[in-house]
């Protein structure tokens, strides 16, 4: 097993990674105290793990509610809040219950929001099913539900106490969304750590397999550039967090146009990286090489690399609500160079429509 500690003065926690931790009663002990467990999961992951979980946790002699929502970005909404609420309650759930986040990114944001806000805050466990929320929504305590005029819109800071990766769960992801989860790590290697992003390119192959080993490896890799991020920035105050938001701006205004789940998270994080090399360039800062490298790298594991036919109009109706503006401005971030990110302001409302019209294929 690997762990990576998140250093946080007041509540530091472990990210456990390895085979066959879902189910592990011993590994899941420390962090249940209360006398009740609320296992959030959704319809997809509920037959695949839901009976190993909740063995587990009656094996420690903890009472048991299970909350099954529905599958998708569609339904990371107030109304998948409610329905954790409203079965809370009805079990009488006290502030020691401990919510089991299993599943995706939207279970992980749906269960820890809820986690955050029920009875002022309870605590909670991380149980990552994706590569995706195993090396990013997972870590890092940004828990959030979508509004139809925004994505992560209405969210808190609320850190869990653990974060448990299992990496055999990914044996069973569809393509589509094992790409999805390469999308972040390769969008953390472009931000703080080139040489990373050059172990990548020559481990494709072995990512594209799913090899047990490189996986494990890569996993850790990315949860530990993360862990010290959010160390330096928990809550987004210096500027340091919004780095990782690399391709957000331009991904969850693709998401929000197409409509919640047609792109899912890390496709759109990919167009999104994409559109920000090209216009790191046309500002002058990455070479037309960098670009090329860095859309490569994407396509090499199945992701998109243009965005979705629309308007320019309405991707950028939707990028001026984005959370990182200020004062009405555009926030963007984008690259110095290949490992080296930084947030641009300065890109006029005129600039970045022009520059949208001319990548959109319509």
């Amino acid at each position: 097993m690997q762990t990576v500690h998140v250093s946080l003065a007041d509540r530091p926690y472990p990210i456990h990674i390895a085979p066959s931790l879902i189910g592990d009663s011993e590994v899941l002990a420390p962090f249940v105290n209360g006398t009740m467990v609320a296992i959030v999961t959704n319809e997809t992951v509920a037959p695949l793990f839901l009976a190993k979980v909740r063995e587990s946790v009656q094996a420690l002699g903890k009472q048991v509610i299970e909350i099954v929502l529905r599958d998708g970005e569609a339904y990371k909404t107030a109304a998948s809040l409610d329905q954790i609420y409203s079965a809370m309650l009805a079990a009488k759930c006290d502030r020691k219950t401990t919510i089991i986040a299993l599943g995706g990114g939207v279970v992980g944001d749906v269960a820890g929001y809820a986690a955050a806000t029920y009875q002022r805050g309870i605590p909670f466990v991380q149980m990552p099913t994706t590569l995706l929320a195993q090396v990013d929504s997972s870590v890092g305590g940004k828990t959030a539900v979508n509004h139809p005029l925004g994505k992560n819109m209405i969210g808190a800071f609320y850190q869990p106490q653990a974060v448990l990766s299992d990496t055999t769960a990914l044996k069973s992801l569809p393509p589509r969304e094992y790409a999805a989860g390469l999308a972040e790590i390769i969008k953390h290697a472009l931000i703080f750590d080139e040489p990373h992003l050059t172990e990548l390119e020559r481990d494709v192959d072995k990512l594209n397999a799913r090899d047990d080993e490189t996986l494990a490896r890569v996993i850790a890799h990315s949860c530990r550039i993360k862990a010290d991020v959010v160390k330096r920035d928990e809550r987004e105050m210096l500027g340091i967090r919004a780095l990782l938001n690399l391709g957000h701006t331009f991904g969850h205004a693709i998401e929000t146009e197409m409509g919640y789940g047609a792109w899912v998270h890390g496709e759109a994080v990919a167009a999104g990286c994409v559109l920000a090399a090209q216009l790191s360039h046309e500002l002058g800062h990455l070479s037309a090489a960098d670009v090329a490298r860095t859309t490569r790298m994407f396509a090499s594991v199945s992701l998109p690399i243009k965005p979705p036919p629309t308007t320019a109009q309405k991707l950028m109706s939707h990028m001026q609500r984005d959370k990182k503006n200020e004062g009405g401005v555009v926030t963007l971030v984008l690259l110095k160079k290949l490992g080296q990110a930084y947030l641009d302001r300065a890109v006029s409302e005129a600039t970045l429509t022009e520059f949208l019209a001319s990548k959109i294929a319509l």
